[in-house]
C-alpha cells in the first residue's frame, strides 16, 4: 500500500528507449507497480536495471563462479568488496571496478573517480585502503588520441592516489589497436581491517535516521551507469555531463571519519555512493536488510540550485557515503561529522514498508518496492545466445611451418624490438608518477619481484597482490585465455613467495547482444572457474563492463582482468625477480614447447594476427606453483620471474638489467630458435640458484614430477647464447628504461 499516487507526468515507452530499457522492461516495470511509473520512476529504474548496476546480462553465468574457502569472510555479492581472514585476527579487504566509459570521454577526471571509487567501496565496509593497482589498456600508442588518454588517465590515477594517500604498487598497461575508442581503466584497492569490526550495507531499525555526509550533491554524473551500459559513438562526448567530477582530499576527510564512526557503537550500516548515487544506496541497502525507506530529497546538500528530483537521486557526485545511525545517536556521529568539516544531513529514516519513498519538498515523487530495483529481486535475469566466432576459422588456419624460424643473425634485431615496445618496456614514465611509499599504516617492500608485496604493519606478515590478463590470449581461445589469466595472477604471487588465497575480476567486454561478444563472456567465464577451483582461489566479487565497443563493432579483445592476493606469512621469504651474482646458475622450471602461439613475437614483430593460445596445462601449473613454493621456503632459489609476454629471453633479460648482470644461455635448440626463445608457453619460471646449492637443488627436483633444466650462468654484463655474442646488457637497458616515454612525445 502506498500513502498517496506519486506526482509527475506518466512517463512513455519512447522515454523508456530513450533512457535505455528494452520495451519488455517497461511492460515489467508497469507490472510491478501495478500502474505506469512517472518520469522519475522511470529514471530511477533505467539506472538501477542497466547492466552496470543489475548484471541483467551476466548474473546467471557469475553464479557459477566458485565462491566458497576457507579464508573467505564474506561471499561474492554479500558486501561490497571481498572479505578473506589473513589470521592475528585481520581480514583483508579488496576489489576491482572498471571506469572504462567515462576515461574514454573524459581521461583525467574519469581515471580519477575511478580510483576514488573504488577505495569507498573498500573503506565503506570499515577497512582501511592500504594499496592500489591498476589496469590500463590504450589503442595505438602512434596515435595523437591514445597519446592524449594515456597522459591524463595517468595523471588522474596519480593526483588522487597520491593526495588521497594510498600508495600505488602495482599494475600493467598495454596497448593495441582493439581499444582504440575504448580504453580500459581497471582500478584495484587492497585495504586492512580487524575480524568482526567491519560494516554491512544494511538498513535496519524502523525509525533510524539516514544520513548523507561528504561532498554536496551536483549535476555532474547524472545517468552515469546507464552510459557505462551502451556502446561508445561518435556522440558520447555529449554524455559529458555523464562523468564525474572527483576530491582526494574530501576522500580522505570522509575515510578517516567513517573509520572513525565504526569505532562507535552508533553505526547500523553503511554504504559509498557509486553508480546511480542516492537511489542505488538506498534502494540497495533497504532491500537487503527488507526494510523500506522514506527519503526526503529536498533536504539533500546540493552545490547547484533548482536540482529536479530525478537529478538529485540519479547524480554521481563524488565523496558521498550513506550511513543508517541508531535513534538516540545522532549527536554522537554529528560531532564526528564536525570534527572533520564534512557536509552532513539527515534525508530520511528506515520503515517497514519494502518501500523506497522519495519526497520533494513534501510531495511524493516516487514509490518503489526496494527488492524490484535490484540484484536477485525484481531486476530482469537474461540468458543470451551465444555463437562461436567467425575469427576462431582463421585462427584455425594457423600453421606455424609456415613460419620461418629466426636465424641467430636476427635474434639481437628482435630482442631489441621487443624490449623496446611498449607491452614490455619499463613502465617507469608511468610509475613514476605514482607514490608507491605514501602513507605510513603499512609498510610496501618495493622490491622488484613479479606481485606487489605489502607488509602488515603489527605482523610479521605481508600482502601480495597483482592484476593479470593478456587479452590476446583471451581473444585467441576465450576458456584457455582466462584460465591463463587466472594462472599467471597465481604464478606472479607464487614467484613473489606468496600463497594465492582470493581473486576479485574485472570483466571488460563488447555488447552482449552481439552472440559471438557473449560467446567470448561465457567461456571465459567457464575457464576462470575451474582454474580458481583448481588453484583454491574463490571468487569474491567484482565488476562487468559490457559495451566496450563502437558502432556495433570493433569490440575490445575480451579482458577478464584478474586481481589476486595471496599471504606470506610471519617467517615466509620475500622471494624478487632479480639475479644476484656472477656465476649464480640459471634453470628453467617447466618445459619448453615448439609452440608460438599468440605470442608477442608472433602478433607484433612478425604481424602474425590471428594465431592460437599459447599451450597451456592446468595441472602442470599447479604442481609448478606447489615445487615453486617449496623452493622458496628451502632457500634453494635466489630469484624467480615467471616466462610471459617475450618469452624466454625477456624473461632473463628482465631479471638481468636490475643489478647490471648478464647470462650465457647454453642450451641445444631441439626444435625451432624462435619458438625456444620467443614463444610464451605457459608454466615456465626462470630461477637462479647459488652454485653452492645447484646440487641439492638438481636433488630436490629429481624428486618431483616438475620437469626441469639447467640453461645457463649469471655473468658480469654480457649477454650469450650458445656461443653467439648478443652485446651487453647496457646495450639494451636504456631502450628498455626509455621506450614507452619516447614513444609518447
Amino acid at each position: 500500500m502506498t500513502e498517496a499516487q506519486p506526482t509527475g507526468d506518466l512517463a512513455t515507452a519512447e522515454q523508456a528507449g530513450q533512457l535505455g530499457l528494452r520495451p519488455e522492461e517497461f511492460e515489467k516495470i508497469k507490472e510491478i507497480l501495478g500502474r505506469t511509473p512517472n518520469f522519475t520512476e522511470l529514471s530511477i529504474y533505467s539506472v538501477m536495471w542497466s547492466e552496470h548496476c543489475s548484471y541483467k546480462n551476466s548474473i546467471v553465468w557469475l553464479k557459477t563462479l566458485p565462491k566458497e574457502g576457507e579464508k573467505m569472510l564474506a561471499m561474492a555479492g554479500e558486501e561490497n568488496a571481498g572479505l578473506i581472514d589473513i589470521g592475528d585476527g585481520l581480514a583483508c579487504c579488496f576489489k576491482i571496478e572498471s571506469h572504462n566509459h567515462p576515461s574514454a570521454i573524459e581521461p583525467y577526471q574519469g581515471a580519477a573517480t575511478g580510483v576514488g571509487g573504488i577505495n569507498r567501496d573498500i573503506f565503506s565496509m570499515g577497512a582501511r585502503p592500504i594499496a592500489q593497482l591498476n589496469s590500463l589498456r590504450f589503442g595505438n600508442i602512434e596515435n595523437e588520441r591514445t597519446k592524449w588518454l594515456v597522459r591524463g588517465i595517468v595523471k588522474g590515477i596519480g593526483n588522487y592516489g597520491n593526495a588521497f594517500g594510498i600508495p600505488t604498487v602495482g599494475g600493467e598497461v598495454y596497448f593495441d589497436d582493439c581499444y582504440q575508442i575504448n580504453p580500459l581503466v581497471n582500478a584495484m584497492s587492497v585495504g586492512i581491517a580487524k575480524v568482526g569490526k567491519t560494516v554491512s550495507a544494511i538498513s535496519e531499525g524502523i525509525g533510524n535516521p539516514v544520513y548523507i555526509f561528504g561532498s554536496a550533491t551536483g549535476k555532474d554524473g547524472i545517468h552515469g551507469a546507464a552510459f557505462a551500459s551502451k556502446d561508445i559513438t561518435e556522440d558520447s562526448a555529449k554524455d559529458l555531463p555523464s562523468v564525474q567530477v572527483g576530491d582526494p582530499f574530501w576522500e580522505k576527510l570522509i575515510l578517516e571519519a567513517s573509520l572513525e564512526l565504526l569505532e562507535t557503537d552508533a553505526v547500523v550500516g553503511m554504504q559509498d555512493m557509486g553508480a546511480a548515487g542516492i537511489t542505488c544506496s538506498t534502494s540497495e541497502m533497504s532491500a537487503k536488510s527488507g526494510t523500506g525507506m522514506k527519503v526526503w530529497l529536498d533536504k539533500v546538500p546540493m552545490r547547484q540550485d533548482g536540482m529536479k528530483d530525478w537529478e538529485i537521486l540519479l547524480s554521481e557526485s563524488q565523496e558521498r557515503m550513506l550511513v543508517i545511525v541508531h535513534k538516540g545517536q545522532e549527536k554522537v556521529v554529528e560531532k564526528i561529522f564536525e570534527k572533520w568539516d564534512l557536509t552532513f544531513a539527515i534525508i530520511g529514516e528506515v520503515t517497514d514498508t519494502a518501500r523506497v519513498q522519495y519526497y520533494m519538498n513534501g510531495i511524493l515523487c516516487a514509490d518503489i518496492p526496494g527488492e524490484s530495483l535490484v540484484l536477485g529481486g525484481g531486476a530482469p535475469v537474461y540468458h543470451r545466445e551465444y555463437s562461436e566466432p567467425k575469427y576462431f576459422r582463421e585462427i584455425e588456419k594457423f600453421k606455424m611451418d609456415e613460419v620461418s624460424d629466426c636465424t641467430m643473425e636476427e635474434v639481437k634485431a628482435i630482442l631489441k624490438y621487443l624490449i623496446g615496445h611498449p607491452n614490455i618496456a619499463s613502465k617507469r614514465w608511468v610509475y613514476n608518477q605514482f607514490d608507491s611509499m605514501v602513507g605510513t599504516v603499512n609498510q610496501s617492500t618495493n622490491a622488484p619481484s613479479d606481485a606487489a608485496v605489502v607488509k602488515v604493519k603489527g605482523t610479521g606478515k605481508s600482502i601480495a597482490m597483482t592484476v593479470d590478463c593478456n587479452s590476446r590470449y583471451v581473444y585467441a581461445n576465450p576458456y584457455v585465455g582466462a584460465q591463463i589469466a587466472v594462472a599467471e595472477a597465481a604464478r606472479n604471487l607464487v614467484c613473489s613467495g606468496a600463497e594465492p588465497a582470493a581473486i576479485t575480476n574485472c570483466l571488460n567486454f563488447g555488447n552482449p547482444y552481439n552472440p559471438e561478444v557473449y560467446y567470448q563472456f561465457v567461456y571465459a567465464i567457464k575457464g576462470m572457474g575451474d582454474a580458481c577451483r583448481k588453484f583454491n582461489t574463490p571468487v569474491t566479487g567484482g565488476n562487468v563492463s559490457f559495451y566496450n565497443q563502437s558502432n556495433d563493432e570493433n569490440a575490445v579483445f575480451p579482458t577478464p582482468t584478474i586481481g589476486m592476493v595471496g599471504l606470506i606469512e610471519s617467517g615466509k621469504k620475500h622471494m624478487t625477480l632479480d639475479f644476484k651474482l656472477q656465476g649464480d646458475v640459471i634453470y628453467l622450471l617447466g618445459d619448453s614447447k615448439n609452440d608460438l602461439g599468440c605470442s608477442h613475437y608472433l602478433a607484433h614483430y612478425l604481424k602474425v594476427s590471428h594465431s592460437p593460445a599459447p599451450y597451456f596445462n592446468l595441472e602442470e601449473e599447479y604442481n609448478l606453483h606447489k615445487i615453486l613454493l617449496l623452493l622458496i621456503s628451502k632457500e634453494l632459489i635466489q630469484s624467480a620471474h615467471d616466462v610471459s609476454e617475450g618469452g624466454l629471453m625477456v624473461t632473463l633479460m628482465e631479471s638481468a638489467m636490475i643489478r647490471d648482470l648478464g647470462f650465457d644461455i647454453t642450451r641445444e635448440i631441439r626444435d625451432r630458435t624462435d619458438a625456444f626463445l620467443f614463444g610464451e608457453a605457459q608454466g615456465r619460471v626462470v630461477v637462479s640458484v647459488r652454485s653452492t646449492l645447484a646440487r641439492a637443488f638438481d636433488e630436490f627436483m629429481n624428486t618431483t614430477a616438475v620437469k626441469f633444466e639447467k640453461i645457463g650462468e649469471v655473468n658480469t654484463g654480457k649477454i650469450s647464447f650458445n656461443g653467439n655474442n648478443l652485446g651487453s646488457i647496457k646495450d639494451y637497458k636504456h631502450t628498455y628504461d626509455t621506450a614507452l616515454e619516447e614513444a609518447l612525445k
